[in-house]
């Protein structure tokens, strides 16, 4: 959420930066808020004024009595309670303002940095990183969703008939090769300091609102009524929360955890080989890496974000690139976006495989994530999260390039003392 002092201060940048969003109504949406916050303001003031007021009231009775003075004291007494019924209304005023504030605000997107090209979609995204290994195919090459059935490691048909479309069923080497993706990201995420967090997978309201998932992608996340819980679309849900209504401190900075869960996302239905097999599923493993630092070093902790799924993609040995995206297509919390999107031979596409993000003050802001700095002023923080990385389309990628004329898949080699086989073939 926007920052009211940052608003105040930088109102024509602000709208500027969100207009390369494409978010038209900007100067409406802020102007509006910054009206609330001079109302806002004025009735603090006047708050604060007959409060000070009717303290000073309230000390005159006792002495106004013991002075003899009856008809004096009841007129104070008979006049604080007329400025009680007063310092209600402007209370409730008060309330009812800073509600229509949040409301706009909680709406309003993340501006984009300064450095995030402008662009509608996907395709006005900038290409800033591209590791073009050669993928030699078998003739008889094909695409995972026929690979997973000739293999029998992954069943969709099973998962329909027990749970619906988008709900796979990994099988022998599938299950094991799934298990050992998940462990190679934790120790690589261990290696480079994160400490390891195992949350739970469904949250309240307040941690959807506070990581922006609610209200923006309320119909998105499946939602369990009876106990108003959310099933996670993330693990940056849960465990950017756990630092919700925190002041940390400066010693404690950088924040450095990860995790690995099962992700639910209530995908739109759609058809095509982009979100056939695993492209895109209802329930999907991801290990997320999430930080909490100071704002003068968001943007380098980022880059090494960046190098450090980078780096798991090519000891992977698949191919990919790396996308800034433009302000259309980012999400509504970010303010600088990394796609990471791994070249499937067989499909003859790119599949993203990773996003890695910074939200600078977006989240703390709405989290009420504040920490203190060496002067002992009380700040908020950035916060970062990428996946690193998510199981479907790497799953699909491995299979796919790495494919051989009999119809078997080489697994790659940092990957085999997790699944202690080099190969998954016909049995």
């Amino acid at each position: 959420m926007i920052e009211l002092q940052q608003l105040r201060e930088n109102r024509d940048t602000l709208i500027e930066r969100l207009q390369i969003r494409g978010y038209a109504s900007a100067a409406e949406e802020l102007d509006k808020v910054l009206s609330l916050d001079a109302e806002r303001r004025r009735v603090i003031t006047r708050l604060e004024g007959m409060r000070a007021e009717m303290n000073t009231v309230s000390k005159s009775i006792g002495r106004l009595i013991q002075e003899g003075k009856k008809e004096q004291a009841a007129a104070a007494q008979k006049k604080t309670g007329q400025m009680k019924e007063d310092i209600k209304f402007y209370e409730e005023s008060l309330e009812k303002i800073e509600k229509e504030m949040d409301l706009i605000l909680i709406n309003v997107p993340n501006p984009p940095h300064p450095s995030v090209p402008k662009g509608k979609s996907a395709e006005d995204n900038e290409i800033v990183y591209r590791n073009d290994i050669e993928v030699t195919l078998p003739a008889n090459a094909k695409p995972h969703w026929d690979l997973i059935k000739d293999l029998d490691i992954v069943s969709l048909d099973l998962g329909v008939k027990i749970s619906g479309a988008g709900f796979p069923v990994y099988i022998g080497k599938g299950a094991r090769l799934q298990r050992a993706l998940i462990q190679y990201f934790l120790d690589e995420a261990e290696k480079a300091g994160y400490v390891e967090i195992q949350p739970p997978l469904m949250v309240n309201e307040a941690s959807g609102y506070g990581t922006g998932q609610l209200p923006d992608k309320e119909g998105q996340m499946y939602h369990v009524q009876i106990d108003d819980l959310y099933l996670i679309p993330t693990a940056e849900v849960p465990i950017t929360n756990l630092y919700r209504d925190t002041i940390l401190k400066d010693s404690q900075l950088p924040v450095k955890n990860c995790g690995y869960t099962p992700c639910f996302r209530r995908e739109a239905g759609s058809y095509g080989k982009h979100v056939r097999g695993l492209n895109r599923l209802h329930q999907f493993d991801k290990v997320e890496i999430v930080q909490v630092v100071e704002p003068e070093i968001s943007y380098q902790v980022l880059d090494t974000m960046v190098e450090h799924v980078k780096g798991l993609l090519q000891n992977l040995g698949l191919p990919f690139r790396i996308a800034l995206l433009c302000g259309g297509d980012m999400g509504f919390t970010s303010a600088k976006t990394f796609d990471m999107e791994v070249y499937s031979a067989a499909q003859e596409q790119w599949l993203e495989v990773s996003s890695i993000s910074n939200f600078e003050t977006f989240q703390s802001n709405r989290l009420k994530l504040r920490y203190k700095d060496a002067d002992r002023q009380t700040r908020l923080p950035h916060t970062l999260n990428g996946s690193a990385l998510a199981l479907p389309r790497i799953f699909a990628s491995i299979l796919e390039n790495n494919q051989n004329e009999d119809g078997s898949v080489t697994i790659p080699e940092v990957l085999r003392p997790y699944t202690r086989f080099d190969f998954i073939g016909r049995d």
